[in-house]
C-alpha cells in the first residue's frame, strides 16, 4: 500500500472506529489494513491507535497525525475534482457580469485559463460597475462585491478580498504616517464612492475595538483604477481592495498604512439567475472561480498595468 492510500486508510480507521469497517471502504482486507498501520506505527516509533474490545481511538499522537491526514486527504480529494473537471465538457456561449475594476485585473485572467481548459466554451465578458439585472439583460452569471437585494437569485460565496489604507512614501514623507485612525482626520483623503462609506471610513483592531472616522479631501470616484491613479500621484491617502493595491506595494509606489487596523472586507459572490436550474457550463465555472479565492489569493494575481 502506497502513502496516499495510507493516509485515506488512517483517517477512516480514525473515523469508523474500525479497521474491519475502514478496509471494506477502501476495497481491502482486514489484515492489510491492521498491517499498514503496524508498520505505520513502527516507522514513526510511536502509538498511534488504541485498539480494545469496544472499537479503535486515536492516542492523543494519533489524534494530532489524523488532523494532519485529514487536511492531506480533503487536498488529494479536490485536486482529484479538479482533473475531473478539466476532463468535462463545456461548450456553448457564457455571458459573465462583473465591475470593472475587479473584471480587468482578477476575472479576465482568471477566466481565460478556465477557456484554455474547454476549448469549446464561447465567453461574452461585460464589465460595468452599475447593478444589472441578470434575467432582462441575459447574463448568465455575475460576481458581484455586495449584499444580495433579489433573494430569487442563485449565489455562491467565492471568497473575501481585504482593504488595504494606502499612500506614497513621498506624501507620507511630506505629511506624516498616520499613527491612529484618528490622525487620518489630518490628511487628504481619495474617496472611492461605492463602498467602504464613502467620507466615512470604519476600522477594527486586533482586539476588535471599532473607530469610524470621517474622512475628507481633493477627489473622489466611482472607479478603483481612478483613485490608485490619485493615490499614486500622491494626492493622499486611499482605501483600496488588496487586489488593486497590491502590485504598486510590491513596486514600492505605494505603502500600506495602519497595517494593525483592519478595513472592512467584501465578499466576493456568483450570482446566478435561478438556484434550482443551474447550467453545468456556469456550474463549472463557478466551481473553477472558488478555487482561485483562497488565503491570500491577490498575491497571485499577473503583473498588469498601474492604473
Amino acid at each position: 500500500m502506497d502513502r496516499v492510500q495510507g493516509i485515506f486508510l488512517f483517517v477512516r480507521i480514525v473515523e469508523t472506529g474500525s479497521f474491519s469497517k475502514a478496509a471494506e471502504d477502501l476495497g481491502i482486507t482486514q489484515p492489510t489494513a491492521t498491517k499498514f498501520v503496524a508498520s505505520l506505527e513502527k516507522r514513526l516509533g510511536t502509538l498511534l491507535l488504541h485498539r480494545s474490545t469496544r472499537g479503535v481511538t486515536a492516542t492523543e499522537i494519533g489524534k494530532l497525525y489524523y488532523e494532519k491526514c485529514k487536511l492531506i486527504s480533503q487536498e488529494i480529494e479536490e485536486a482529484d475534482d479538479l482533473a475531473s473537471l478539466m476532463q468535462s465538457k463545456v461548450r456553448g456561449r457564457l455571458t459573465i457580469s462583473s465591475s470593472v475594476a475587479f473584471g480587468r485585473r482578477v476575472l479576465t485572467p482568471s477566466i481565460l485559463e478556465f477557456m484554455s481548459h474547454h476549448p469549446e466554451l464561447e465567453v461574452d465578458l461585460s464589465m460595468d460597475d452599475r447593478y444589472i439585472n441578470l434575467v432582462e439583460q441575459g447574463v448568465d452569471l455575475a460576481i458581484r462585491m455586495r449584499n444580495l437585494p433579489d433573494s430569487s437569485l442563485g449565489s455562491r460565496l467565492l471568497g473575501t478580498t481585504p482593504w488595504v489604507l494606502v499612500a506614497t512614501p513621498q506624501y507620507l514623507e511630506k505629511h506624516s504616517t498616520p499613527k491612529t485612525p484618528e490622525d487620518i482626520q489630518k490628511h487628504l483623503a481619495l474617496i472611492y464612492s461605492t463602498v467602504q462609506g464613502d467620507h466615512r471610513w470604519n476600522f477594527t483592531d486586533k482586539s476588535g475595538h471599532s473607530e469610524s472616522i470621517q474622512v475628507k479631501g481633493p477627489f473622489m470616484s466611482n472607479n478603483l483604477s481612478s483613485i490608485l491613479s490619485a493615490a499614486r500621484e500622491g494626492m493622499g491617502l486611499a482605501a483600496l481592495p488588496c487586489y488593486v493595491a497590491h502590485q504598486s506595494i510590491k513596486d514600492g509606489v505605494l505603502t500600506p498604512i495602519l497595517e494593525e487596523w483592519a478595513l472592512p472586507s467584501q465578499e466576493i459572490h456568483a450570482v446566478f439567475s435561478s438556484p434550482k436550474h443551474v447550467p453545468t457550463k456556469v456550474r463549472l465555472c463557478i466551481d473553477w472561480l472558488q478555487g482561485q479565492f483562497k488565503g491570500e489569493w491577490w498575491k497571485g494575481l499577473p503583473a498588469g498595468k498601474s492604473e
